[in-house]
């Protein structure tokens, strides 16, 4: 009886070993999980449609205006910090970024954390793949090149680019360059077949199903 009492118990070792495994890393699966889900849900938001996805970024604390086109979910884990004014429009991989962790190299300091509000003016635009850094203040009427890194005041009517991001001129100059510039066209709401035939034109492309040459 003891021997099999032994046997039992040798045999029952690993699982109890593995239950305790189990036990100590399920904190860790846990946040694991959340974080999986989180990155499900906000790709999820990415195929709705604008509104709809303004509609839960508003639910989730972001203040944003009227007249938006919202192509992000990247708000940081402060959303409620960032406000967006009207027609505001924002490509593709830009980010707001509202504490800065940086702190965590100063360990006599654990429990440090500094956070900035952002703001942004009405009627601007952002080109794909900002970032916005905590404190930043951006005024009215202003483009904002793809990839700039942002951080500080930016005036109104300014066009910015850069890491860091500088004004290079003013929102009025942009205006005159793209109304004039060679490649304008006007064909913004056009459906996309026509589109692509009007590009194909003015470029000088072959028509869809030709062999060129």
């Amino acid at each position: 009886m003891r021997f099999e009492r032994a046997t039992l118990a040798a045999a029952a070792a690993p699982a109890i070993e593995m239950e305790e495994t189990v036990k100590q890393k399920l904190p860790h699966f846990r946040g694991a999980l959340v974080e999986l889900f989180a990155r499900i849900r906000w790709k999820l938001l990415m195929m709705m449609p604008n509104e709809g996805r303004i509609r839960v970024l508003r639910q989730h604390g972001v203040r944003i205006g009227e007249d938006c086109l919202i192509y992000t979910t990247l708000f940081s884990t402060e959303p409620y910090l960032v406000e967006i004014g009207d027609h505001v429009a924002i490509s593709s991989g830009t980010s707001f970024v509202t504490h800065d962790a940086s702190g965590w190299v100063f360990r006599e300091h654990p429990k440090m954390d500094v956070f900035g509000r952002i703001h942004v003016g009405n009627n601007t635009f952002f080109g794909t793949s900002c970032t916005v850094l905590p404190g930043t203040q951006i005024g009215s009427n202003c483009i904002i090149g793809s990839g700039s890194v942002v951080r500080g005041v930016i005036p109104d009517d300014s066009v910015v680019f850069g890491n860091p991001a500088r004004v290079i001129m003013k929102t009025s100059l942009m205006k005159q360059l793209l109304v004039n510039h060679k490649h304008r066209l006007d064909t913004k709401y056009l459906p996309a077949k026509d589109k692509e035939k009007v590009l194909r034109r003015h470029f000088g492309l072959p028509e869809t199903g030709s062999r060129g040459e």
